[in-house]
């Protein structure tokens, strides 16, 4: 019997991963969930345009629940909306969420914790895989990303912007993680075998913001 199963999404290298991994175990989410900062309207720390979003939501076919918190969220508060997403349609029929992390114990324990209290369970498709590999593996299949935030804390900031291709992976120092698990860095991924169509964008401009290093993606077409 079909397991329903929704997927924790941003936008990102892993999340793509996920979906592609769920999908060749012949699991197609019946949504995707994502948090948005609605003091900006972009994706939460990766800092990506909601419009952007929904293309690639449109683009992998699958719908997209969007979950607004405010600027600098307490936890009370994101717990609260994201346990209202949870029991409102189309997730309230649904009993177990897909993360796409990868090897941290405390996140992981975190989402199985939170979950539970209101009867969900969590997955973890790419749990335990090799990072090195599984960053060629996702540029061998043809997805095709962009950083979209540097932690300059942990990698230099000239990365942001930069396509996440081999030339990148060869140019991430030794303590970077190439998945940037550990926050070294994240992607919007516009193109891949989960698309139906490339979502075409264009980058803009580089911005500091909050200690972080941001690259501005437009929609193909549009000025800032």
């Amino acid at each position: 019997m079909q397991v329903d199963v929704a997927l924790s999404w941003s936008g990102g290298k892993d999340s793509a991963l996920a979906l592609w991994v769920l999908r060749e175990q012949g699991i197609d989410p019946v949504a995707l969930l994502t948090t948005f900062t609605e003091d900006f309207d972009r994706v939460s720390m990766h800092a990506v345009r909601r419009s952007l979003l929904r293309e690639q939501a449109a683009a992998v076919g699958v719908p997209l629940v969007e979950v607004d918190i405010p600027n600098a969220c307490v936890n009370e508060v994101y717990e609260a909306r994201m346990a209202a997403a949870l029991s409102s349609p189309p997730l309230d029929s649904v009993r177990t969420m897909a993360f796409a992390d990868l090897f941290l114990e405390d996140i992981r324990a975190y989402r199985e914790q939170k979950l539970a209290l209101g009867g969900w369970r969590a997955a973890f498709p790419l749990w335990g895989r090799d990072t090195r590999e599984l960053a060629y593996e996702f540029i061998r299949a043809g997805f095709e990303a962009v950083l979209v935030c540097v932690d300059p804390a942990q990698l230099d900031p000239s990365f942001v912007g930069r396509s996440f291709d081999e030339s990148l992976l060869a140019d991430l120092p030794d303590s970077v993680d190439p998945c940037g698990e550990n926050g070294e860095f994240h992607t919007f991924v516009h193109a891949g075998p989960i698309f139906s169509e490339p979502v075409p964008i264009e980058l803009g401009e580089t911005v500091m913001r909050d200690g972080f290093a941001f690259a501005d993606v437009l929609p193909a077409g549009v000025t800032a």
